[in-house]
């Protein structure tokens, strides 16, 4: 989670630290530091910053390359090892903070919310209630079942999802135990439902099994972030699929800090894979400033970034994202929607 405050408060606050000959904490370094070089947004109205939105296309759906994530309104949260962060997410996080949370969102020219089917519903009654118009990339369980999957895709276009893809935490285990069918069975149960099917993961060797197996997918939910923060998971402690199994023989499973575990192989071989690219994670869940998350993640190949933002920080992060998309240039990637 970051603050977010003036930083005409800011400064002031640590003037008055300092004088007082108090010790700036590390923390409030950052803060400060972060305030100095954020984008001001004091002359631009949200309408305004609304029409500067890019979008790109899959198929004929015209979607904002910044997608606001469902998480923090479900009250899923990487929190590491603070275990009352999911709760306070929940308390915080009201039906009617969420609907505050998406009609900004919407102010600022973002289109498209990501999100599981639990949460679906209450987009669903944020569009039909408030006269939102937030289209939703919805993530579904792969299953060998076909019968299932149809299920579960006529439930959640009923309740008006626009694109499908195969959770990222689902799409890993078919892969590991050698059933790839099963992703190519679900991706094949939506295309027939007639909206786009993508496959989702944290784990590059699932976009790369997919890929050279032809699975067929219109578009990939991937990871990517740097590894350039304190938490970050070290090189040699790094295993593939390793949210799904216990870590050398260590008695819990996968430290709740890391979901790109190989960002240089995943940015090498997206450039080779011509379909959109949405890539989640982006700020490593927090640990990553957007000024370094959002270049980082534009500048390397993404066609969209999907974030999870609080309300107070919407209109930062649109803002940054905004100078991050102007201040791209040429990349090596060629935009794929």
């Amino acid at each position: 989670m970051r603050h977010q405050t003036s930083r005409r408060c800011f400064l002031s606050t640590a003037a008055f630290v300092a004088a007082m000959g108090a010790a700036v904490s590390r923390e409030e370094q950052i803060l400060l530091a972060a305030q100095q070089g954020a984008p001001s947004e004091e002359k631009t109205t949200a309408s305004e910053i609304a029409l500067q939105m890019p979008h790109g296309k899959v198929r004929d759906i015209s979607i904002s390359r910044l997608v606001i994530g469902g998480n923090l309104i479900g009250g899923f949260a990487h929190s590491r090892d603070l275990v009352y962060i999911s709760r306070l997410l929940k308390a915080y996080n009201t039906e009617e903070k969420v609907f505050e949370t998406l009609a900004l969102a919407e102010a600022h020219g973002i289109n498209t919310i990501q999100c599981n089917p639990t949460c679906l519903p209450l987009v669903e009654k944020y569009n039909r209630e408030r006269g939102g118009k937030l289209q939703a990339i919805v993530c579904i369980t792969p299953d060998a079942n076909k019968d299932a999957v149809r299920r579960e895709i006529e439930e959640v276009l009923s309740r008006g999802a626009t694109m499908l893809y195969t959770h990222g935490g689902r799409s890993e285990p078919p892969v590991m135990a050698g059933r790839l069918d099963v992703l190519a069975n679900t991706v094949e149960c939506i295309k027939e439902a007639g909206v786009p099917a993508g496959i989702g993961s944290h784990s590059l060797t699932v976009t790369m099994e997919c890929e050279k197996n032809g699975i067929g997918a219109d578009f990939y939910v991937k990871t990517l972030h740097s590894d350039q923060y304190w938490s970050a998971t070290p090189k040699e402690l790094r295993e593939d699929f390793c949210w799904h199994k216990p870590r050398r023989n260590e008695p819990f499973a996968f430290n709740d800090n890391m979901w790109c575990l190989n960002p240089e192989e995943t940015i090498e071989f997206m450039k080779t894979v011509s379909k959109p690219w949405f890539a989640f994670k982006v700020l490593a869940a927090g640990a990553i400033h957007p000024r370094q998350g959002f270049p980082y993640a534009l500048r390397n190949g993404a066609d969209f970034l999907i974030v999870g933002m609080f309300d107070f920080q919407i209109a930062e992060d649109v803002a940054i994202f905004l100078d991050s998309y102007r201040k791209l240039g040429k990349r090596e990637r060629p935009w794929c929607a």
